[in-house]
């Protein structure tokens, strides 16, 4: 397997999703622009739902439409999600053309997250791919609710690796298998992912990890194990969704970064950069953020400056 740990940033989407505080147009730009000098070369930047169902998303189309009109962004790529057709017309209006789409296994979940059952879900993601073929959009879906639903409690490991199939013959670019509450464990996670990356491509196989309880980073050592090489991640841990009570932030970014530097592996991000991100975070949040490294590399990031760059 690769030595390469791809980090698909999701913080300005999944991170401030959930978020009571307001965050301006213009410092959510500021945001993603801090993470692309840091090297943070995939962000999946915003939502195109609902602005009464995400307030944090209104601004979407602006969002969207600034970062791909920006100079300095040619080499990055801006990912939305969509989870119906009215998404996906304002996405593509917007000028996006990196899409991501959802279905959850478990039926309770998908309910309260999009109000559709879990096939209607599967019939729109099935659309929104066949929309995006033809529109030349690179798409990624993820399967959330894969471990453990907040709702129905764990999810069936068949019933999982069997969504998974159905999402991938939707000719997808990239899946994400989601903990969606951060409630997996390790050997599930090894065990989900192992199975489901002989049954599709492990090279386009991403991990969807939460940290709720303090097992983001071991379930990511165990999909690494397992031979994924693709982590969603937030800056400063942040994240968490509206519609599943109990779902603490994101695995952190600098978190997998720190894990990967520390395995040998490369990801291409700049962790001194990334720190300005975090604090500019908190500025932002109103609160410290920031993953379980926090604390460590602020005592000791002066003693280990080659591993700034990784």
């Amino acid at each position: 397997m690769s030595g390469f740990v791809r980090v698909y940033e999701v913080g300005p989407r999944d991170g401030l999703q959930n978020e009571s505080a307001d965050v301006s147009t213009k410092q959510k730009l500021e945001l993603i622009d801090g993470l692309v000098a840091a090297g943070l070369a995939r962000i999946e930047a915003t939502s195109f739902v609902h602005p009464r169902a995400v307030p944090q998303m209104a601004d979407a189309d602006a969002v969207m439409s600034a970062l791909l009109t920006h100079d300095g962004y040619s080499a990055t790529t801006f990912t939305a999600l969509v989870l119906n057709e009215k998404g996906y017309d304002r996405a593509y209006e917007a000028g996006c053309r990196h899409m991501a789409l959802g279905v959850a296994v478990s039926e309770t979940f998908s309910q309260r997250n999009t109000r559709m059952s879990t096939e209607e879900a599967f019939d729109t993601a099935g659309r929104l791919a066949r929309r995006a073929a033809e529109d030349r959009v690179w798409t990624r879906a993820y399967l959330m609710t894969a471990w453990v639903c907040p709702f129905e409690g764990p999810m069936s490991p068949r019933k999982a690796l069997a969504y998974a199939r159905r999402l991938w013959e939707m000719d997808i670019d990239e899946l994400s298998i989601a903990d969606t509450i951060g409630h997996a464990d390790p050997l599930s996670v090894g065990r989900l992912l192992e199975e489901i990356g002989h049954q599709t491509d492990m090279t386009r196989l991403a991990a969807h990890l939460h940290d709720t309880q303090v097992l983001g980073l071991a379930n990511a050592t165990a999909a690494l194990s397992a031979g994924v090489r693709i982590f969603d991640s937030s800056v400063g841990g942040l994240g968490g969704c509206p519609f599943a009570p109990g779902a603490a932030g994101n695995l952190a970014t600098e978190d997998i970064v720190f894990l990967a530097y520390k395995m040998g592996l490369g990801t291409g991000v700049d962790l001194g950069r990334l720190w300005d991100v975090v604090a500019f975070a908190d500025k932002i949040i109103g609160r410290r953020v920031g993953g379980r490294i926090r604390d460590w590399w602020e005592s000791h990031a002066d003693e280990e400056p080659e591993i700034f760059a990784m």
